[in-house]
């Protein structure tokens, strides 16, 4: 991709999986910044002659905001582990576009909307990974431009269809026997789901593909929802089959209760939670989606990344639960 394309989205999308993993960024490092001096010789010489540029405004405005910090001032991520949870300090993917994710929320879904930002987009062809039938659906998987979990892939199942980010019975019976079935081959392998008002970036269907090789920290087996004798600060349920969880998941939907998922071989993590915007999150984070709920956080500096303790993450993390039965958690 670096070499055969000039788009700022596609050097965009290697800089930022490159910048995640210290290995790749020690290997692409040097025609990175090569190839940036030349796209940002090209976009000031295009400008000083007037020229509209056609890339995506999003992608403008990532690279706009490179261009001011300076590539060589950039770091690849780091990562420690907090007691029972994992942190990590991503300086690049503080640069993605909030898209909705700082937007207020009502209820627990919006109509799509084809004008709006999707993943049928022409520009964002060259971002799929790989597209064709996977468990007998036209499926197209694409790199996540800004990653956060180890081989960070977005799902999209049947994206012509254009539906919503609201999760349909079809569709949680396909990821859930989708998980079973590539683990088989792929070992940790995993989806996570942002519902509507928990943090889902873009209102077309999608699921978030990673494979680890260590577990997640809710997958722990201290946690009372695993069997073991510690409670887990944010309310948790844990479903082993794809009837029950679904029936709970439409019982959320019912009565319009936003919620994040995590799909693994076996079985489903569904955590109900406060909408996006009904708390006050804390300033050291983007957000709690999928990741964070299931116990790993992002900070966006290093001094957030010094000082945020396992103390400020329980405490993130009690604020936004919501038990469904008892009322907020």
């Amino acid at each position: 991709m670096l070499r055969d394309f000039d788009e700022l989205g596609t050097f965009i999308l290697v800089l930022a999986n490159a910048g995640y993993d210290a290995r790749l960024w020690k290997r692409l490092e040097m025609p990175l910044r090569i190839k940036f001096d030349r796209l940002c010789e090209e976009i000031q010489a295009n400008e000083a002659c007037g020229h509209v540029l056609d890339d995506a405004d999003d992608d403008l405005q990532v690279f706009r905001q490179l261009m001011a910090m300076g590539i060589s001032r950039l770091q690849h991520t780091e990562f420690k582990f907090l007691r029972r949870w994992e942190l990590q300090f991503n300086p690049l993917r503080a640069l993605r576009p909030p898209r909705m994710t700082g937007a207020p929320v009502q209820g627990i879904s919006a109509p799509f909307n084809p004008d709006g930002f999707n993943f049928n987009r022409p520009y964002l062809r060259k971002e799929i990974l790989w597209a064709g039938s996977l468990a007998g659906r036209h499926t197209a998987l694409f790199y996540n431009k800004f990653p956060f979990v180890d081989l960070h892939g977005l799902l999209v199942p049947e994206p012509r269809r254009e539906q919503p980010q609201l999760l349909n019975e079809e569709d949680h019976n396909y990821v859930w026997e989708l998980t079973q079935e590539l683990a088989s081959t792929l070992p940790d392998v995993g989806f996570g789901y942002n519902s509507y008002g928990a943090f889902a970036s873009v209102n077309h269907l999608h699921f978030q593909m990673f494979q680890r090789d260590h577990a997640l920290p809710i997958a722990n087996p201290q946690w009372r929802h695993n069997g073991g004798a510690l409670a887990y600060p944010a309310t948790c349920f844990r479903f082993s089959a794809a009837g029950p969880a679904w029936r709970f998941i439409a019982e959320l939907h019912r009565r319009e209760i936003s919620y994040n998922l995590i799909y693994l071989p076996n079985r489903l993590y569904c955590l109900p939670r406060l909408k996006q915007d009904a708390y006050q999150q804390p300033a050291w984070t983007g957000g709690f989606a999928w990741y964070e709920m299931a116990g790993g956080y992002t900070t966006y500096s290093a001094e957030d990344f010094e000082a945020v303790d396992s103390t400020d993450i329980e405490a993130a993390l009690k604020q936004l639960s919501f038990d469904p039965v008892c009322g907020l958690g």
